[in-house]
């Protein structure tokens, strides 16, 4: 009991500093509205204390099957802190947030290249937006979509390399996907794999779409308020982390449907050895 109390607390802790990093890392004058931020991250903290203190899942997925969900945490946290430093650069330089500067700029540059997602993230602002603006912005989307890309990558090895989620005991379907329910729709690898590759697909395509969406609807919304320094951060945020995420996710799916599959294949078998016998 005291170490599901103190694990479900050190997560909550956690997840309430991955949402008011932004505000602990700007200055005092960039941040808005520090009580909503406030109450938001005791929200988010008391939300994940409840989820990992009882023993009956709600919504959390694959939260007795690490590193998935450890590896989101922190390619969420590299992401958002890295992007609260470049920002803060320009109102408050120093040796950190220029390093995180200069290697935006760099990783920017180098994958704002034609019809690539950076590229759709620059055009999605208005053509009045300061040059600065825009060169955060690019700066922000390329340190955003590496660090999304490297989750992805240290995934697909603990899937290949690590024998994830085999290498950590049995894998219950019940605790580890509480939305999936195995009962209906068919049959539960076949569900599995489709939702694993529909989640893959939408990984892939968001990072495009999302600034064209955001583009056909710049006459309804001022997009030019995305520039904002908690706005810039939260939005490019989720513009990598979401479709990761979701990539990940259904990298997850395909291996439990391959390890259903495989389990099945081994009843058969042993079956047909034992009446042959």
């Amino acid at each position: 009991m005291f170490a599901r109390i103190t694990g479900a607390a050190t997560r909550g802790i956690l997840v309430a500093l991955l949402i008011a990093m932004p505000s602990m890392l700007l200055p005092v004058s960039a941040t808005e509205s520090p009580e909503i931020i406030a109450l938001m991250a005791i929200l988010g903290g008391v939300l994940t204390f409840a989820e990992y203190f009882s023993n009956y899942p709600s919504f959390v997925e694959f939260r007795e099957a690490p590193p998935l969900n450890r590896m989101r945490y922190v390619a969420a946290f590299v992401m958002i802190g890295a992007l609260s430093l470049l920002v803060r650069h320009s109102m408050d330089p120093t040796g950190l947030t220029t390093l995180v500067q200069t290697y935006g700029t760099r990783l920017g540059a180098a994958l704002d290249f034609a019809y690539s997602p950076v590229q759709l993230t620059v055009l999605m602002l208005p053509t009045e937006t300061p040059t600065d603006s825009l060169q955060m912005v690019r700066s922000a989307a390329g340190i955003a979509y590496v660090v999304s890309a490297l989750a992805i990558f240290g995934f697909i090895l603990a899937i290949r390399i690590g024998n994830w989620p085999v290498a950590n005991g049995a894998f219950n379907v019940w605790v580890n996907l509480p939305l999936f329910d195995p009962t209906t729709g068919g049959d539960v690898v076949t569900r599995l794999q489709r939702d694993g590759r529909i989640n893959i697909i939408l990984g892939i395509l968001l990072p495009f779409a999302i600034p064209a969406t955001i583009k056909l609807a710049s006459g309804l919304i001022d997009v030019s308020h995305l520039t904002a320094p908690p706005m810039l951060i939260w939005v490019i945020a989720a513009w990598a982390f979401v479709p990761a995420s979701m990539i990940m996710r259904g990298l997850a799916m395909l291996r439990v449907a391959d390890l259903i599959a495989q389990k099945r294949r081994a009843v058969y078998a042993h079956a047909e050895a034992l009446q042959a016998a």
